[in-house]
């Protein structure tokens, strides 16, 4: 049974966007007859989140909170910042308050974090990693009665063995794979942008994710987010990723992602094909097992 088929009763990730314009994701899950949903992230526009979540039969009355990993303006758009524009609260690493207090945001309706938080049957886990000042908040979320695990992980600078260890083992990972670095060094960005990107406070490039992809081991699926627009190209991001051994999603900054189910996975060997779906498309791409 495919994702798509199989998500109605199971909880699941969508990757709404992803990319330097806004990055935003839904994770849906269900408590008895009641179907929950929250974000992680607003870096859409609220115009841009409603038709997203709309092509799922979702909207923004469902969303019952938002988790911020951080706030940089691809990750909290100001469109926002209207009080009634949320009907949940927004929640965030407490290491972030001040920034949100300078900026107006938390004027809305804030709870913080530090190690851990539950929404109904939804319990999350955090681990910071490293970008720029303040960090940014990683996820591992699991669900009650549902068994299955999600790892989320964006803008993390750098993979630390205390990072792999916090996500080691989920079933869905969703991780980011920002640049090659060589078109990151051939592309005219200014040394001081390069240097903030490439230099372990700002993203991971496809050789990094895919080597902590490797270590993390999801068991059921990957998603790859955060290709850079000018510095990247998926099929370069699948190329590093392959041998893998599960489904890999690659996010876009337009379309949502297929749903991806979160479901507990079973140990299995390594496929000799490896899918992977880019927005709605899906491809498959041969891959040869690793030795």
């Amino acid at each position: 049974m495919s994702d798509s088929d199989s998500h109605e009763q199971s909880p699941w990730i969508s990757v709404l966007a992803s990319g330097s314009t806004g990055n935003c994701s839904v994770v849906v899950w269900y408590e008895g007859r009641e179907r929950r949903a929250a974000l992680i992230d607003l870096g859409l526009s609220p115009r841009r989140t409603r038709v997203a979540l709309a092509s799922h039969g979702l909207s923004m009355d469902d969303i019952s909170s938002v988790l911020l990993t951080h706030l940089d303006i691809d990750h909290f758009n100001p469109g926002w910042m209207r009080r009634d524009l949320l009907r949940g609260p927004l929640r965030m690493h407490k290491r972030h308050l001040g920034r949100a207090s300078r900026a107006g945001i938390a004027t809305l309706r804030t709870e913080p974090f530090e190690h851990e938080f539950r929404i109904g049957a939804l319990r999350a886990s955090i681990a910071m990693a490293s970008h720029d000042e303040l960090g940014v908040a990683t996820f591992r979320i699991g669900f009650e009665g549902a068994g299955g695990e999600l790892g989320f992980a964006t803008d993390v600078g750098r993979m630390t063995s205390g990072l792999v260890r916090h996500l080691s083992g989920v079933d869905v990972l969703a991780l980011e794979s920002n640049y090659c670095p060589a078109l990151e060094m051939a592309s005219d960005r200014p040394a001081f942008l390069k240097h903030r990107i490439m230099g372990g406070s700002g993203h991971l490039s496809n050789e990094e994710s895919a080597q902590a992809a490797r270590e993390i081991g999801p068991r059921e699926h990957l998603v790859l987010l955060h290709l850079s627009r000018q510095c990247n190209r998926p099929e370069l991001a699948l190329e590093k990723h392959a041998g893998i051994g599960c489904p890999v999603t690659v996010s876009t900054h337009t379309e949502p992602t297929a749903p991806v189910t979160i479901r507990p996975g079973v140990p299995r060997a390594a496929p000799s094909m490896i899918e992977a779906r880019m927005g709605r498309q899906s491809m498959l791409f041969s891959m040869e097992r690793n030795p």
